[in-house]
């Protein structure tokens, strides 16, 4: 066993919580773990059966994993072909505004990534002067919060020399390698190759880490010297194929965060890739968030893909989103208080008023925990006058800043396109990007953008022409 007996109790108490708030009888569950003596055979016996525990008879939601049951449980007459064309050259700009977004974005809300509620950014921005936030955070800040983010001496704006690491801005590099390697047919062991390859395990967290554990030791009775050599030392290739039991069951136990928001921040990509084509950009987020997430964690993550294929073609910003969630269940937690959320800032007047409305409803999910911080996405869309000013409302709204911050920029810069991004926001990162991955070249920021701008020439030829 590679983890410690503390370690894995722990494990099995989140997951356990977790179960309950997805709706399962846990019931008495608690007290049996803590009273089991410290052995690994009956912790894992215990987990185990958390496998099979029985929904709650007064369970009024239904929340597949598999991808036939969520297009079963989504709306029936959502559009599964192209909602609308477009040109690919105009694609390639807005694709390419749009990473450039979510890098400013990201960039942004970095030093404030601290689990920060939108009040507390706004005393503190108040007191120095700053508020409404308009350019990167200050150094000063430091002074006027409980804490600040330990990337603040890359990330505040008197140090910014190139974009710093972060893990939102390699899963959309991910999504890129992975449609450029494997086109929109890659499965979850194409992902967990390139996970291998590429992401240094001390930038994942929660479930991203877990199946990075998982599959490295998995890998290791798949290495052999000799296999090494035949292959002219670079290693064999991945030739596992997904196992949804194996994978759930290992989930069951060590992944108590399978609905958090780490695979919403994997989504970009892939709604850059299909503009116009909303159910393809929703199946492919389903097939990389259900390598690691399930139920609300999935959801997330198609949505937001949805939502940046749609927001390429449409000019009606509330549309985006009630054209979104057409592609998740319809009987989901995450419909219905998105659906609420959406509610809140159409009938609000400015994005503070519905931030206030929002934190009030949804304000015990928190940093990561995807039901506030979508209806902060609708709400810095709704009221942005431009790329720039829509990641400010964002990350002012705090919770998880900078993984939302991108996530805005991609859909701002999806929505208004070129031209909308001030150079001063990238003026600062010297066109140096640092992503921290391995087997990954890249430094120039230009580059990289007007590379993630070809994913729409590469992927759309690919995919069905149905209507």
């Amino acid at each position: 066993m590679i983890i410690s007996l503390d370690t894995l109790k722990t494990r099995i108490h989140g997951v356990v919580l977790n179960k309950g708030e997805q709706g399962h009888n846990i019931d008495g569950l608690i007290s049996r773990l803590e009273s089991l003596p410290d052995s690994y055979d009956d912790l894992l016996a215990f987990a185990g059966d958390l496998s099979d525990l029985p929904i709650r008879s007064d369970w009024p939601y239904v929340e597949p994993n598999e991808i036939e049951d969520i297009w079963s449980e989504s709306h029936p007459g959502r559009n599964t072909g192209v909602i609308a064309n477009i040109d690919l050259n105009e694609s390639a700009e807005r694709v390419e505004s749009a990473f450039l977004g979510s890098v400013a974005g990201c960039v942004l809300g970095k030093p404030l990534e601290t689990s920060l509620t939108g009040h507390e950014i706004r005393r503190a921005l108040e007191t120095m002067g700053d508020w409404p936030l308009d350019k990167y955070v200050s150094k000063d800040i430091e002074q006027y919060l409980p804490r600040v983010h330990n990337s603040f001496s890359e990330t505040a704006r008197e140090f910014i020399q190139y974009v710093a690491p972060d893990d939102d801005i390699n899963y959309t590099i991910m999504g890129m390698l992975t449609l450029e390697e494997y086109g929109p047919d890659f499965t979850h062991a194409d992902v967990q190759d390139l996970w291998l390859k590429h992401l240094n395990f001390h930038t994942t967290f929660g479930p991203e880490r877990t199946t990075l554990v998982r599959a490295g030791t998995e890998s290791l009775d798949r290495f052999t010297l000799e296999s090494f050599l035949e292959k002219g030392g670079v290693g064999p290739r991945t030739t596992a194929k997904a196992r949804p039991g194996h994978l759930a069951s290992f989930n069951d136990f060590l992944n108590p965060g399978d609905e958090l928001c780490g695979a919403a921040i994997r989504a970009d990509a892939y709604g850059y890739a299909c503009p116009g084509r909303p159910q393809n950009a929703a199946n492919m987020a389903w097939k990389d968030s259900s390598f690691t997430h399930n139920r609300t964690g999935i959801y997330g993550t198609m949505f937001i893909a949805a939502a940046i294929a749609i927001a390429q073609v449409t000019d009606d910003r509330i549309e985006i989103f009630e054209n979104a969630l057409q592609y998740v269940p319809q009987k989901s937690r995450f419909y219905e208080r998105v659906s609420a959320c959406l509610e809140v800032v159409r009938t609000s007047d400015s994005w503070e008023q519905a931030y206030d409305q929002l934190n009030n409803k949804y304000g015990d999910y928190g940093h990561c925990r995807i039901y506030q911080e979508t209806g902060m996405l609708i709400n810095a869309l709704k009221f942005a006058e431009n790329i720039g000013h829509g990641i400010c409302i964002q990350v002012s709204q705090g919770a998880d800043t900078d993984s939302f911050g991108a996530t805005a920029g991609s859909l701002l810069g999806a929505y208004f396109g070129p031209g909308h991004l001030d150079q001063s926001w990238l003026d600062p990162f010297n066109d140096d990007i640092h992503s921290g991955m391995a087997w990954f070249f890249e430094r120039s920021l230009s580059s990289l953008g007007r590379r993630m701008g070809e994913l729409p020439r590469q992927i759309m030829p690919q995919l069905s022409e149905t209507r």
